[in-house]
């Protein structure tokens, strides 16, 4: 990582809301999720009366899954702990 952040966070070892550095971020996973959702289309007309048909259909849709792991410093007591954090995209 090129650039270490400062951040407001609360260090579970001294229980202080400090100043942290986030040290590193590493994709730790990577993968790809395809869902299937219902989707609905509405429909057709006619000269006198109005026709409405609601059609569905199974569509898949790709989520792309990515893991990361964040390394912090707290600035006031020295402890390096480690947190993971996911991050959904919709492809």
């Amino acid at each position: 990582m090129s650039r270490v952040r400062d951040l407001f966070r609360t260090c579970p070892s001294c229980g202080r809301r400090f100043h942290i550095n986030l040290v590193d971020r590493r994709l730790v996973d990577e993968r790809r999720n395809v869902e299937i959702v219902k989707q609905g289309r509405a429909g057709s007309t006619s000269t006198k009366n109005v026709y409405i048909v609601t059609v569905e259909a199974d569509v898949p849709i790709t989520v792309d899954v990515k893991d990361f792991q964040y390394t912090y410093r707290c600035k006031h007591c020295g402890h390096v702990w480690s947190e993971t954090h996911t991050m959904e995209s919709r492809a």
